[in-house]
């Protein structure tokens, strides 16, 4: 007969003390406007203005060569108004801050991912608690539940009531040609 000893391994023992406490989503809210303030320059743009300047994006090889022709003239950086180290050091900048794009929309998914299974879990658990107070509250013992149960109704029944319905502009008939007479 073999006995199994459940024994922490000191690897196990290790990680788990370097990982960090979870924050609270207050204290991730600070850190990030304070991550803001350190950024410098962030133009937020409307989805017109972005769709326009995604429009004007050249791919990178077109802008190297274009880089390189500028870096091949003095008077092409001088007509320009930048010098072509300059014009690089801007699209090394842009480059490499496509990883910080990419990380902030990976964790913005993964948070917001999280989040809708948290509303999930607590609806669950709310329409639980729902179905056990109507059973509950049947039992004089449980008459305080009453109460809830039928505020509990009448918000569901609120959220099942259809919103009146806003009539479209009926579009109008088309044109009808007047009458053509022929002589």
């Amino acid at each position: 007969m073999s006995q199994s000893i459940n024994v922490q391994t000191p690897k196990n023992a290790a990680v788990e003390a370097e990982t960090p406490p979870a924050m609270s989503p207050e204290d991730v809210v600070a850190q990030l406007r304070n991550l803001r303030q350190h950024i410098g320059e962030m133009t937020p743009l409307t989805k017109l203005q972005r769709r326009g300047l995604t429009h004007a994006t050249l791919p990178n090889s077109v802008v190297q060569a274009s880089i390189n022709a500028l870096g091949a003239s003095a008077d092409l950086q001088q007509v320009l108004g930048h010098p072509a180290d300059d014009v690089r050091q801007m699209a090394e900048d842009a480059n490499r801050w496509t990883a910080v794009e990419d990380e902030l929309r990976g964790m913005l998914k993964g948070i917001a991912g999280t989040n809708l299974i948290r509303r999930q879990r607590v609806g669950l658990l709310s329409v639980q608690a729902y179905v056990m107070s109507q059973q509950l509250a049947r039992d004089p013992n449980n008459a305080s539940l009453l109460p809830h149960v039928q505020e509990i109704k009448r918000l569901r029944a609120l959220g099942r009531r259809k919103k009146p319905a806003t009539s479209a502009p009926q579009p109008s008939p088309a044109p009808v040609p007047p009458p053509r007479f022929e002589s």
